[in-house]
């Protein structure tokens, strides 16, 4: 008959043994993008006690109980549910566009930055930042505050950055109509201070403008917003997107035309949170993630977020479908080389799950 202690030792060589397997398991099981195949333009990931809160842009649409911006939810980032809509729709809203929602927490509330404009109530006005609130990651959310830029009638894309000293910050893209100093009219990056969550200090600065080849949008683009006028060249640089790292302010964005090949996502680095950012090197292309011709078009407009075990960064973004008729959500592993940051894809074959 064994001893206890025999029979301790083979307990504890056979948890071993399951402990071997299951990280064998885990090991061998993969995702393939994209993670969530339904439409999901401009995605956003919020990691909050443990579990992923996606926010999708719904444009002029509604999610099927009534409200705006697509939700989904995971515990892994590969395995997404469905969870309705996060926005309630503002009163007077009838036919505006919504885009590209990023939420935060801060002392209790959950807040959620995006534009609206177009449609019946900003034909004239173009876009307008605005900011809704929730007690709960999943809403409803309400909206509670313009945070308007008087000087821009296009302002989407706004991405809230809390610094090291706790001060925050409101990144945006906004229409640039001069060609000052060699930069090319466009959509370009700026940064404002937040006085608190719902009010913009208006100090406004300009992160970076367009100034290289490859983020050209449109050639000979007429622009209503601009009494008509035809610019030879319309630019985009959108979806900031910031993280710290060694020291140093990396501000990720989207850039060209999301429908092209040359669509994918670049950066600019700078010491100080306000700047002044540099681009060097991105004169060639997107180096942070771009297309894979006949497999992978569109890749951008993105988030990062951490992986269930908090160590491993990936950045959430979307992609087309083959028949692009939707933009799908995609992740990939971010890594920072000695070149900079650098997306592990896109990818389209078979990957470790997030661990």
């Amino acid at each position: 008959m064994p001893s206890r202690r025999d029979f301790l030792q083979q307990a504890a060589a056979g948890l071993a043994t399951l402990a071997i397997q299951h990280q064998a398991l885990a090991a061998a099981r993969t995702y393939t993008n994209p993670v969530y195949a339904g439409q999901f333009p401009d995605p956003f990931v919020l990691r909050h006690q443990g579990r992923y809160y996606a926010f999708g842009t719904t444009g002029s649409g509604r999610t099927t109980d009534g409200r705006i911006f697509t939700l989904l939810t995971s515990t892994n980032l590969v395995d997404w549910k469905s969870a309705g809509g996060a926005l309630t729709p503002p009163v007077g809203a009838e036919g505006a566009e919504f885009w590209a929602p990023e939420v935060v927490y801060h002392k209790g509330t959950f807040y959620m930055y995006y534009s609206m404009g177009g449609g019946a109530i900003g034909a004239a006005v173009g876009h307008r930042l605005h900011v809704a609130t929730s007690t709960k990651p999943e809403g409803p959310y309400q909206q509670v505050a313009l945070l308007d830029v008087p000087d821009s009638k296009f302002t989407i894309d706004a991405h809230p950055y809390q610094d090291t000293d706790g001060t925050w910050y409101l990144f945006y893209a906004r229409d640039f109509i001069d060609s000052d100093h060699g930069y090319r009219p466009g959509t370009g990056l700026a940064v404002d201070r937040l006085l608190d969550m719902t009010r913009l200090a208006g100090e406004s600065r300009t992160v970076m403008r367009a100034r290289h080849d490859w983020t050209v949008f449109e050639k000979n683009r007429t622009m209503p917003l601009y009494d008509n006028r035809t610019f030879p060249e319309w630019h985009t640089l959108e979806g900031p997107f910031v993280r710290k790292h060694a020291g140093k302010y990396y501000c990720f964005y989207s850039g060209a035309n999301f429908l092209t090949t040359r669509y994918g996502v670049d950066f600019c680095v700078a010491d100080s949170i306000l700047g002044p950012y540099s681009d060097a090197g991105a004169g060639k292309g997107a180096r942070v993630l771009h297309a894979v011709p006949g497999h992978v078009r569109g890749p951008g407009h993105h988030s990062h977020v951490l992986s269930p075990d908090g160590k491993t960064e990936y950045l959430i973004y979307h992609a087309w479908n083959e028949a692009m008729t939707e933009r799908q959500l995609c992740i990939d592993r971010l890594t920072w080389t000695a070149q900079g940051p650098r997306c592990l894809g896109p990818t389209y074959t078979p990957q470790p799950l997030p661990t």
